[in-house]
């Protein structure tokens, strides 16, 4: 037996679905997910990341298409966020060349370990599996899906594609769907969302990260099917192109309008002082009647963007029945 037969064991023994603890599944990807997901390492003792495959933009977009595997850098922030501890593992998924002017300028060191892991190992699941083991990760970080999918949503009465062209667009984002139409959810996906005691979505750009991930076929009907609590964590701010001028009543719209899920039983938003960057606006607290409101002061007071801190974060969450 090989080292690499050694380290590759199924995800679904991972994610031991007869293991006893609260368990967390979140939903989503960029940092709005690794915020979530060290909010999360706070109250959750089995905690699975499903991570979006629809981000076409930097070392992702250029290794996804010439490797015909989904793009690995939310994933790897995924990976990242779950495993706290510092080791040289870590260090070397957070490096990034730099513009070394060679093919390797502008990539992440993390994403190509993956990239070579699935190689390696023939299965992009048992790479993360592999890859989450190196870092010491407390939890599972699973694909939505086990092909790179295409973004598209009608902007401003548009159809525009592409995950950074849609975030950037302007006008109102009307539908989302994701190709090639065959796409399925992974079942370690499915598997999780069923088993979870609690569904986390958000924080995250709405569109192109949180609902194209519901928009996964399979993963909004799972969650519709399933008996955990699902939380919704309201953003904090609007996003320029994406969700200017929507309150937090209209995130929820849209997450169920165009992302197919439920109404959450519970919202988490944002209460307290925060520093709102020129032309964007606070997302207001979503009305009563949208599902239970839980508030609290959840901003990172020093951070340089508007961003939630995981610990305030976490303290909330926990306290959730």
């Amino acid at each position: 037996m090989s080292d690499t037969d050694l380290l590759l064991e199924p995800l679904f023994a991972e994610l031991d679905l007869d293991a006893a603890g609260r368990r967390v599944t979140a939903i989503g990807g960029g940092h709005g997910l690794a915020v979530a997901l060290r909010a999360i390492l706070e109250y959750g003792d089995i905690i699975t990341a499903i991570v979006g495959v629809s981000d076409d933009g930097g070392s992702s977009g250029r290794l996804a298409p010439a490797l015909a595997i989904p793009p690995m850098g939310d994933i790897r922030r995924a990976l990242l966020a779950l495993s706290p501890n510092p080791s040289v593992w870590r260090r070397l998924m957070e490096f990034r060349f730099g513009d070394t002017g060679v093919d390797v300028a502008g990539h992440s060191l993390g994403n190509l370990l993956i990239a070579a892991l699935t190689e390696m190992s023939g299965s992009f699941e048992d790479a993360l599996n592999t890859a989450g083991r190196l870092l010491g990760a407390r939890g599972a970080v699973v694909p939505a899906a086990s092909e790179p999918l295409m973004l598209e949503a009608e902007v401003g009465g548009k159809t525009v594609r592409g995950q950074v062209a849609i975030a950037t667009g302007r006008g109102e984002i009307a539908s989302v769907r994701v190709l090639p139409g065959t796409a399925r959810a992974t079942g370690a996906a499915l598997a999780a969302i069923a088993s979870a005691d609690e569904i986390v979505l958000g924080p995250g750009s709405l569109f192109t990260s949180v609902i194209a991930g519901l928009r996964v076929p399979g993963i909004a009907e799972a969650i519709n099917a399933a008996r955990g609590t699902l939380v919704y964590v309201c953003n904090l701010t609007t996003q320029d192109g994406e969700t200017l001028g929507m309150d937090g009543t209209a995130h929820v719209s849209a997450l169920t309008g165009i992302g197919g899920v439920r109404l959450p039983e519970v919202i988490v938003a944002h209460d307290g002082p925060l520093r709102v960057p020129a032309g964007l606006s606070r997302v207001a607290i979503p009305e009563k009647g949208r599902g239970r409101v839980v508030t609290g002061d959840l901003a990172d007071p020093a951070a340089e963007w508007p961003a939630h801190d995981a610990a305030r974060l976490g303290a909330v969450l926990r306290r959730l029945p």
